[in-house]
């Protein structure tokens, strides 16, 4: 759930600026046309506040790095901006526009995803504000919230329109997801369609029963025995165990002030581990789960643990990249809890801890509890053109959108078996072909007829590749 991803901790590739050069320019975001015999490359930095960090070359595409100058605060243009990392991977002005955001780092190498292939399109990817080097600089941690988000994706989006005329579809999966959906509750009239991809919804914040309900019945009795029994066994040998923890740590130069202690990040290490097995596992994985955690060895269960968990998550350096996401958490996204009525309650010292325990304390923080009420609400009697895709033994499934009588052409499809990386190729039959028809037909390159439906462009095996969409838990 908090998987500690060691890869993408190299992030730390500061490539461009955090000038708050281009104020002056901040206030005029359109390009002020395009011209079929000007570069791509040109009319792209034609746009007022556009740089280039990079060009990198793609059979088939043009792939550009760059930085976009955005305002701190866009109630507030004037107060000051910030350098934000997009990408666009262009295929040609005649083809329909996919706008990708994942929520947190964008990455800087050409790829393509599930709607891009689809429509044979470019793609236009944006890096979530605050996470670095998109971060302004001194951070006013107030100006991180989704409508600040939603806007940058807007004024995004005005800025290339006039270069990519054609229609537009947003997407996004996980965090991206909801960034897609609360793009579209904010500036409705931007896209022409929403692929959000296992997207949870935590509407109420302090009800989470669905997520226990989940874990009751995902997969199989012997499956969940053994993830059980082996979660259970590492909070039995804590001493043992934590005397590993902390030469690991000190081996590696880990530290412990945000969380508080390594007790604690012990703790939530292990807490993490059956969340974490079926959000990015199958139900085929459970053979590599010890079988029986009472006999197994202790290295048998460390390594069990990190392989899912990751022991260096809760460190300080685990921590510090996903700042942005636990800041968001606490204060608008929400997060979800459950509880372990396997494990003696003697065994756990903390239980599921806020986000308020993940984010350094010098940052202010308030929960705003209407929030996710307004974007559900709207969701539901709103809602035009959006796909929502979620994963049948995914936990982030268990709180999910869903849309109601107001909403039109407009679907929630669970792909069976799957987990946090569902998508419209793991649907049944029918609803891979309707889905596939609706993106097609929002795009602006309908199909002849739904059961015709299928990806314009061929799978590309570089390009398409993509991992579960990652990222750390969301808990109370």
């Amino acid at each position: 759930m908090r998987k500690a991803l060691r890869w993408l901790l190299a992030l730390a590739v500061l490539i461009g600026t955090l000038s708050t050069a281009g104020a002056a320019t901040a206030a005029q975001p359109e390009a002020t046309g395009t011209n079929a015999t000007t570069d791509i490359k040109d009319q792209l930095l034609a746009i007022p506040g556009m740089s280039l960090i990079e060009e990198k070359p793609y059979t088939g595409y043009r792939f550009f790095v760059l930085n976009y100058t955005q305002p701190i605060d866009h109630r507030h243009p004037s107060k000051g901006t910030f350098q934000q990392r997009i990408t666009v991977l262009h295929k040609d002005v005649s083809r329909p526009t996919v706008f990708y955001t994942g929520g947190y780092n964008v990455s800087t190498n050409p790829s393509r995803r599930e709607p891009t292939q689809i429509v044979d399109g470019n793609q236009v990817s944006m890096e979530y504000r605050f996470f670095t080097p998109s971060r302004p600089d001194p951070a006013e941690w107030s100006k991180l919230d989704i409508w600040q988000a939603a806007s940058d994706q807007h004024r995004i989006f005005k800025a290339l329109k006039s270069i990519y005329t054609k229609n537009w579809i947003s997407t996004g999966g996980s965090k991206g997801g909801m960034t897609a959906t609360y793009y579209e509750r904010f500036y409705p009239k931007d896209m022409d369609g929403v692929v959000a991809y296992v997207a949870p919804n935590d509407v109420v914040n302090d009800e989470d029963s669905a997520y226990d309900r989940f874990f009751t019945q995902v997969g199989t009795k012997e499956c969940r025995d053994r993830l059980n029994a082996v979660q259970r066994e590492a909070l039995v040998r804590r001493e043992p165990l934590e005397k590993k923890y902390t030469a690991y740590a000190a081996d590696n130069g880990y530290t412990f002030n945000t969380i508080g202690s390594l007790d604690r990040a012990y703790e939530a290490v292990v807490l993490d581990y059956v969340w974490g097995f079926w959000q990015y596992s199958l139900l085929s994985d459970c053979d590599s789960i010890p079988a029986n955690a009472a006999t197994a060895t202790d290295d048998d269960i460390w390594n069990s643990v990190d392989t899912i968990s990751g022991f260096s998550f809760y460190t300080d350096q685990g921590l510090e990249p996903y700042t942005p996401y636990y800041y968001q958490a606490g204060t608008q996204l929400g997060a979800p809890t459950i509880h372990f009525p396997y494990i003696e309650k003697k065994y756990v010292r903390y239980g599921y801890q806020p986000p308020r325990n993940f984010v350094p304390r010098s940052i202010p923080m308030k929960f705003q509890p209407w929030a996710m009420r307004d974007v559900d609400t709207w969701v539901r009697h709103n809602a035009h053109h959006m796909l929502f895709v979620y994963g049948q033994n995914d936990p982030w499934g268990a709180e999910r959108f869903r849309v109601g009588k107001g909403s039109k052409d407009s679907y929630v499809f669970t792909a069976p078996g799957l987990n946090h990386g569902a998508n419209v190729a793991g649907l049944v039959a029918d609803q891979k072909a309707l889905a596939t028809a609706r993106i097609l037909e929002w795009a602006g390159v309908p199909a002849a007829t739904a059961a015709q439906a299928k990806p314009l462009a061929k799978f590309d095996k570089k390009l398409d590749v993509r991992d579960v969409e990652r990222e750390p838990a969301l808990r109370p």
